[in-house]
């Protein structure tokens, strides 16, 4: 077993002091952050904080379930009223009254994942969302990609899911045109825009607050008299920054389960 330090805080320094060579810019290398090496297979920060905030977030689930009341405590009504955000807010109002129930083990599962899995990136600690690594948010898509295919499958036969896709009452002189798209849409342009649309919000977001914390470090650390004085509102930016990532990390879970909630929709509706 090897043990590595956290690149996020190794690449502090030397981006912050310049190692006498002026300020260098954070690079995407700051998103590899190996923890240690067991054989050849290496367990990074975000895996790590990945199973974390899984374990976490089952124990407590389970544990405010089995307490439930009536009247509800403390813990059960945050509980509650969480869960309530994916559940009307989202399934109920996108799947419709009748089909929604049967999914929000899905829909909650997964916003609750994404939410969690994105605000990793503003625990003190870590300061990475595990979303960042864009394998995260590919296996999440996969999960949706395979669901909704097999809805609609289930649903409507497999030719006729392909016949699905096909906008009724299209001329059929258009429909060798419109049907590749379609295909495109369902089977590439849907997962691939799920997955990169999460993973660029949360790389860029972060990317971004690195910039400001780097370059407040060192002006801090090496600038002159005036870049000491710039520091201060550099640092109160990266504050901000980290403020509005933090509203950003909310947006896209909802946005992720909001698509997803979408596409089951539309597999279970009996015309595109």
């Amino acid at each position: 077993m090897i043990l590595t330090a956290p690149a996020h805080i190794a690449a502090l320094a030397p981006m912050a002091s310049g190692e006498g060579e002026g300020y260098q810019t954070p690079t995407p290398d700051i998103f590899w952050q190996p923890l240690f090496e067991v054989g050849g297979l290496t367990v990074t920060n975000q895996m790590a904080w990945a199973a974390i905030i899984t374990a976490a977030l089952s124990f407590g689930m389970v544990a405010l379930s089995r307490k439930s009341a009536v009247v509800p405590g403390k813990g059960q009504w945050l509980f509650e009223g969480f869960y309530n955000v994916p559940r009307n807010t989202v399934a109920r109002d996108m799947i419709g009254t009748k089909e929604f129930r049967r999914f929000l083990p899905l829909i909650v599962t997964l916003f609750t994942m994404v939410l969690f899995y994105n605000l990793a990136g503003s625990f003190f600690g870590s300061m990475m969302p595990v979303n960042g690594k864009i394998g995260f948010p590919i296996a999440l898509t996969l999960v949706v990609y395979v669901v909704y295919h097999w809805i609609g499958i289930r649903k409507h036969g497999l030719g006729g899911y392909f016949k699905h896709m096909i906008p009724e009452g299209l001329p059929k002189a258009v429909i060798p045109v419109i049907f590749p798209l379609e295909l495109i849409t369902y089977f590439i342009t849907r997962p691939l825009t799920l997955a990169l649309r999460l993973f660029g919000n949360m790389f860029a977001g972060h990317m971004l607050i690195y910039l400001f914390v780097t370059g407040a470090f060192y002006f801090l650390l090496e600038g002159d008299a005036l870049l000491k004085v710039v520091s201060i509102p550099t640092f109160l930016m990266a504050g901000v920054m980290l403020l509005f990532e933090i509203l950003v990390q909310f947006l896209q879970a909802f946005v992720f389960v909001l698509l997803t909630a979408s596409y089951i929709a539309g597999a279970l509706a009996d015309d595109h």
